[in-house]
């Protein structure tokens, strides 16, 4: 088995990507400091070592320098180091990839190390743009981060689960969480992702016009069509068909879906024949279909059809620990998109981050950093970039429910407080108030601390 040897002093994102090695059938062993990686590389042998550039008290260049000639060695880098991972090239280094990269892309790279492949044009091009990064592969794939979260773990397991079967899905979340995302996911890790994947949006369907975009139509067949139309099912025969929010369908419109869905045949609206149709089901809705289902406005027999296996997708305030890679993530992307060359985001920012409620999910956090990017002309975003709602919030991590306005001005202080690694002053920064009120309002209440 093929021995690696990581050197990052994060822990958590070095325990995550040792998981997901060993899961490709590597042998990892995990080093924090750059101290403790040359001790491992004095008394084991490795095949492949893969090491953050900024590492505490330790030079990486170093390292690479050292093991020239010996030991293929990745440099991992942050947004802003390409230059120094271009260096660390020049002293000996196989390649670099940048944080946050996705799995296939160290996959990828790792191979090309083991099996010692030239990295074409590398210098060439990396060093004539100091915002180039690896590219992403194109698909659902260019969303798959490494993330931490245990919420996003299980989600993964589920989707690999799931995706070699036939099951149709119905995947439940919030709006903005990435429902279509995960419906990618399921296609191109199933047996149908050479076959198309088509996405319906059902919620944006007038009724009369539904039956037109499953089935399709012939020309003339009523006032409208004036050309033949191909339906979802048919473009999608032999692959996937996405239904987003599915919940919104007509009770008519849920008819024909069911039909279809029995019958596995299809007839466009103005012809007699029918045409034979295999499509997996994906389905995805922000409602309770269950309740809907108890109120008589959604067919049970189709909500049995369509849910299979259900899929709960985790809003982003649940996902601990997948924020900063979402928004490093993000601000990479439109770094490049809006030519900007922006390093990072200021603790204020951070701390505004880690304290909102993100009630619009990634799709917010993904507007909020472009606009920031946008406006920002330091190298770091700072906090009057960010709209209004996420700098002047009350602490939406607070349930008021029965609490006394009392219990209220307590819990705030200690879910900022928690937030903020227990930083009087950066609690005081997120709750408005000066340190010394902060500390009068503590020794008020009598918190234990």
């Amino acid at each position: 088995m093929t021995k690696i040897l990581i050197i990052e002093d994060d822990t958590s994102f070095a325990q995550m990507l040792q998981k997901f090695l060993a899961r490709n059938s590597y042998d990892v062993v995990l080093s924090h400091t750059g101290l403790d990686g040359e001790k491992q590389l004095k008394e084991q042998d490795f095949q492949l070592v893969i090491t953050d550039l900024r590492l505490p008290d330790y030079d990486g260049i170093k390292l690479v320098s050292k093991l020239k000639g010996q030991t293929p060695v990745i440099v991992m880098t942050g947004y802003a180091e390409v230059s120094t991972a271009v260096k660390a090239m020049k002293m000996g280094a196989y390649d670099y990839i940048s944080k946050p990269f996705t799995p296939d892309q160290m996959l990828s790279v790792i191979d090309g190390a083991l099996n010692s492949r030239p990295v074409i044009a590398k210098e060439a091009t990396k060093e004539n743009s100091k915002a180039s990064a690896p590219i992403e592969k194109s698909g659902a794939n260019s969303e798959h981060l490494l993330l931490s979260s245990d919420a996003t773990q299980k989600l993964e397991e589920h989707i690999v689960l799931v995706a070699p079967t036939d099951m149709s899905v119905l995947i439940i979340g919030e709006s903005g969480t990435g429902k279509e995302v995960t419906a990618k996911a399921i296609h191109q890790k199933s047996t149908r992702n050479e076959k198309p994947f088509i996405a319906l949006d059902c919620g944006a369907i007038p009724k009369e016009l539904a039956a037109s975009e499953f089935f399709g139509h012939i020309k003339g067949s009523f006032t409208g069509a004036v050309a033949d139309k191909i339906g979802s099912f048919e473009a999608a025969n032999g692959g996937t068909l996405f239904l987003d929010e599915v919940g919104n369908l007509s009770y008519e419109n849920q008819i024909q879906l069911l039909r279809a869905l029995q019958e596995r045949k299809i007839k466009r609206i103005g012809s007699n024949t029918e045409i034979q149709v295999d499509v997996r089901i994906l389905s995805a809705t922000n409602e309770d279909l269950k309740a809907a289902v108890e109120k008589g406005t959604f067919r049970e027999d189709l909500y049995h059809r369509l849910n299979e296996f259900s899929l709960q997708i985790p809003a982003l305030k649940n996902r601990h620990g997948d924020l900063p890679v979402l928004a490093n993530h993000f601000l990479e992307k439109f770094n490049k998109k809006l030519n900007k060359q922006i390093l990072d985001f200021s603790d204020e920012v951070w701390d505004i981050f880690k304290a909102y409620n993100w009630p619009g999910n990634i799709r917010e956090l993904q507007n909020v950093v472009q606009r920031a990017v946008l406006l920002t002309t330091t190298d770091k975003v700072q906090a009057n970039t960010l709209p209004s709602e996420l700098i002047n919030p009350v602490l939406e991590t607070v349930e008021l429910g029965s609490l006394s306005k009392a219990d209220f001005e307590k819990e705030q202080i200690v879910n900022a407080l928690k937030i903020t690694n227990y930083n009087k002053s950066k609690a005081a920064k997120l709750l408005q108030v000066t340190r010394k009120t902060l500390y009068n309002r503590i020794n008020y209440y009598d918190l234990d601390l």
